[in-house]
C-alpha cells in the first residue's frame, strides 16, 4: 500500500453511480468538517443498479482510477451496487484505503437487533448480490435477514416525490412484506433513500431502528484516520470538488436536495472512457 503521511492534507475521495451518493458526502463532512473532499458521481450511467456485474466492476474501477488520479488519500465507495460487487476486489487492487457502506452497516445493524430481526431495502442489483445478508451472517450469531428491492423510490426521489401520498403509498406497497416480518433493524441500502427516512420511519414505526450506511461508513472513516494519524491540519484551507460524467439543470437540482445546500455551480463535467 502506498506510504500515508502524517497529517495527511490530501483530499478524501467519494465516488457512487449518480448523486445519491452525496447524502454519505454529507455525513462525511459532519463528522470530518476540517477535510477536504473531491467526489465523482457517473451520472451519464446511472443506475448501476440495473447492470451486469461486468459493467459495475468495470465502471467502479474507472470511478476510482480518476480518483487516485486527483492524489486523494482514501477512497469511500458510496454506491450500495457498487460496494457490493466491486468492492472486494477494488480494495485487492487499489493501492489506497477503500471504504465501502456494506460492512459498516450490517454491524451497527446487528448491535442494534436484540433478536436478530434485520431488514434490508435496496436496488435489484444490491438485494440480489446478497451482500448485506452475507455481511450480517458473517457475524456468526442466529440472524435472520429479509430483503426487499424498492427499484421505484429512486426515480421518484429524484422527481422530488419525497413526500405525501404517492411515496405514501410505494413505501407501504414494499416494506409490506418486512414490516409483517417484525424486524428490529431496517437498513437503507441505497444512498437515495436516507432522503425520504422519515416517511420510512413513520412506515415502520418507532420500535424499528434505521441504519443510514453513509452515517456508519463516515464513523468508520473517521476512526481509521485518526488511529493513523492522517487527518488534515486543521491550519490547511479546505475545498470539495463535485465532478460528474452528465450535467444537467436537473442533476443540479438533485444534487442540491441530497446535500441540502447551492452548489453555485460547481459541478464539473468529465469524462472517464
Amino acid at each position: 500500500m502506498r506510504y500515508l503521511k502524517k497529517m495527511d492534507k490530501r483530499p478524501i475521495g467519494i465516488f457512487d453511480s449518480g448523486l445519491g451518493g452525496l447524502t454519505v458526502l454529507k455525513e462525511v463532512k459532519k463528522l470530518l468538517p476540517n477535510e477536504s473532499i473531491i467526489y465523482l458521481g457517473d451520472t451519464a450511467r446511472v443506475p448501476y443498479g440495473t447492470r451486469s456485474k461486468v459493467a459495475i466492476v468495470k465502471f467502479s474501477f474507472q470511478d476510482a482510477n480518476f480518483l487516485i488520479k486527483k492524489n486523494v488519500k482514501c477512497i469511500v465507495i458510496a454506491c450500495n451496487t457498487a460496494s457490493a460487487l466491486a468492492g472486494d476486489e477494488i480494495k485487492r487492487k487499489i493501492g489506497l484505503p477503500v471504504f465501502e457502506v456494506i460492512n459498516p452497516a450490517a454491524k451497527r445493524a446487528i448491535k442494534l437487533s436484540k433478536h436478530g430481526e434485520i431488514g434490508v431495502v435496496g436496488t435489484w442489483a444490491t438485494i440480489k448480490s446478497n451482500a448485506y445478508k452475507k455481511a450480517v451472517l458473517a457475524q456468526g450469531k442466529q440472524i435472520e435477514v429479509f430483503q426487499q428491492a424498492c427499484p421505484l423510490f429512486v426515480p421518484l426521489i429524484e422527481e422530488g416525490e419525497i413526500h405525501g401520498e404517492l411515496i405514501r403509498a410505494l413505501i407501504h406497497g414494499y416494506l409490506r412484506f418486512i414490516k409483517s416480518r417484525r424486524v428490529e433493524t431496517l437498513i437503507l441500502g441505497c444512498t437515495h433513500y436516507p432522503i425520504i427516512e422519515m416517511e420510512i420511519k413513520r412506515e415502520m414505526g418507532k420500535n424499528v431502528a434505521l441504519v443510514n450506511p453513509g452515517k456508519e461508513v463516515a464513523k468508520e472513516l473517521k476512526r481509521f484516520l485518526l488511529e493513523k494519524g492522517i487527518t488534515s491540519p486543521k491550519k490547511v484551507q479546505r475545498f470539495d470538488r463535485y465532478y460528474v460524467t452528465d450535467l444537467t439543470d436537473r442533476f443540479v437540482k438533485v444534487a442540491e436536495m441530497f446535500l441540502g445546500e447551492k452548489l453555485s455551480g460547481s459541478l464539473r463535467r468529465i469524462s472517464l472512457e
